[in-house]
């Protein structure tokens, strides 16, 4: 491996999380029109939303679609500021489940649950860094 490896750009995330939602609308709605996620690609059928990705401002998506019986997720979105979407989830009635604040890990963070019971949190802490070792020594 050449030293430019660790200077090249992080590829784009390759895992996605994806949800279903008995109203799919409504969810597009709430994650665009609530949470501030923007809609790159939404496919409609007879039977509604086949198949929907959303992109977060700050980097990474969501996928979704229309589910007879969904069963509830939990997503995690790194932000930089989770108090401007409590501010933002709070000006259009969203249920919060957790109110901002700061963790013992470092991060500030906050959850909002969408109306079908997914639960999104928003928070500044972006994750490991790849290559990353911990206390002990091991990856």
């Amino acid at each position: 491996m050449s030293d430019d490896a660790s200077t090249a750009p992080a590829p784009a995330p390759g895992v996605w999380p994806g949800l279903g939602y008995r109203d799919a609308e409504a969810g597009l709605e709430f994650l665009t029109g609530v949470l501030g996620f923007t809609e790159a690609l939404t496919v409609r059928g007879p039977e509604g939303v086949e198949h929907c990705e959303v992109r977060w401002p700050e980097g990474g998506g969501l996928m979704f679609g229309s589910a007879e019986r969904p069963v509830p997720g939990r997503v995690y979105v790194v932000t930089a500021d989770p108090d401007r979407v409590h501010a933002r989830a709070v000006e259009h009635g969203a249920h919060v489940l957790e109110e901002p604040r700061d963790t013992d890990y470092g991060s500030r963070s906050v959850t909002v649950a969408d109306p079908e019971g997914n639960a999104f949190t928003f928070g500044t802490y972006p994750g490991t860094a790849p290559g990353a070792v911990q206390e002990d020594g091991s990856p």
